[in-house]
């Protein structure tokens, strides 16, 4: 989910074909509620998906390595530092959405080797028909919950693990848990590293408890956001990035304040001070992320 605002219009159209004239909007009930794909009135392959309203992803078909929502912008450099540039990455991604960062991932790391795990099977069908994925690209897709999916994975199976996951504008609960980040820490390789989505506003109590959790599995931890959601001024996205080995801060904090929408990464005594002293979540604590404000979509 990213907590900016999408125009909605039209009815069902051609996404899959190029723009010889306008592309009207698909608009078509999915498990999760109602999924809208808005075409980019300046790319001519672009599309905007929402679900229930709030944005979701952004995918230029003709730019896939061309990110714009902000917090996709900020996982691309995880994705950009997980390894040299052009290595292929064994890649889970929990939650599908339009599948903009698999496709990412697939222009910037050819041979990459990803999964996604996405919940809402009609979803899934959606995009794959008015979105279709390269054919020549390694991304296998799963209509399976992200706990579940994986679940399912081998130990060390990947080099990294993004998460995206929401439901109704919210993270679930069991994907914020301590159990679901040991699960995570499992299926990473050694030096893996795992980034993830998080959305939170004042007074920021989601977000240092994810924070806290995170560090009770890995070793080195960050967070990147924008700087009016540091100081508890809006609700936003923030992006969480955690391993053990000792992560990219510099050059990470170097990208994200070069970004149209310039963000803060904090890690070391800085983010355990603003962590507070929150407590780690588990299962039995677990609730979903907190519901955004009817403002943040408009």
């Amino acid at each position: 989910m990213a907590a900016r605002s999408g125009a909605k219009s039209g009815v069902k159209g051609g996404a899959r074909r190029g723009r010889a004239v306008a592309a009207e909007a698909v608009v078509e009930a999915v498990d999760g509620g109602l999924a809208e794909l808005i075409p980019d009135r300046d790319r001519p392959r672009g599309w905007t998906l929402l679900l229930d309203g709030a944005p979701q992803s952004h995918v230029d078909l003709d730019a896939p390595d061309r990110l714009t929502f902000e917090y996709q912008r900020r996982l691309g450099h995880v994705i950009d530092l997980a390894a040299d540039p052009g290595r292929p990455l064994d890649v889970l991604h929990l939650g599908g959405g339009a599948f903009t960062l698999a496709r990412y991932t697939a222009a910037t790391r050819p041979r990459s080797s990803q999964q996604i795990v996405e919940v809402d099977a009609a979803l899934v069908q959606l995009v794959r028909r008015e979105l279709p994925l390269d054919p020549q690209a390694r991304i296998r897709v799963r209509a399976l919950d992200a706990r579940e999916g994986l679940g399912k994975l081998p130990d060390g199976w990947a080099d990294l693990v993004v998460a995206d996951v929401f439901s109704g504008a919210r993270t679930p609960a069991h994907l914020t848990s301590t159990e679901f980040l040991a699960e995570v820490r499992r299926v990473l390789r050694p030096g893996g590293i795992y980034a993830a989505n998080l959305a939170d506003g004042p007074p920021l109590a989601h977000l240092r408890g994810q924070i806290a959790t995170a560090a009770g599995i890995f070793p080195e931890v960050a967070l990147a956001a924008d700087p009016t959601v540091w100081r508890g001024k809006r609700f936003g996205n923030a992006v969480l990035v955690a391993s053990d080995v000792p992560l990219p801060v510099a050059e990470l904090t170097r990208r994200i304040a070069g970004d149209p929408h310039p963000g803060r990464v904090e890690h070391g005594r800085a983010l355990a001070d603003f962590t507070g002293g929150a407590t780690a979540v588990t299962d039995a604590s677990a609730k979903p992320s907190p519901v955004p404000p009817p403002s943040v979509f408009r």
